[in-house]
């Protein structure tokens, strides 16, 4: 994909940066590109440790919400009081 990419290149684009954003904001435009690529790489670590998981997760929540919903039916079926 990036075969033909040298040092010229880099450099350039490195300028064209320069050009567009300036030099005194290089260091906040890195510092901001590191804190979202550290975001990135944690959310995607964390969805690959769910993948495992998630079975066995939905299923415990389906229960507890089968669970919490059977006492509330202790009318009728409108949830009024009997008669």
């Amino acid at each position: 994909m990036f075969s033909g990419f040298t040092g010229w290149h880099a450099l350039i684009i490195l300028v064209v940066i320069l050009l567009l954003f300036g030099a005194p904001r290089l260091p906040q435009l890195a510092r901001s590109l590191g804190q979202s690529m550290k975001i990135l790489k944690n959310e995607v670590r964390s969805d690959d440790d769910t993948d495992g998981k998630s079975g066995d997760v939905s299923a415990e929540a389906g229960a507890k919400v089968v669970a919490e919903e059977k006492p509330k039916s202790a009318g009728t079926a409108d949830g009024g009081p009997t008669s």
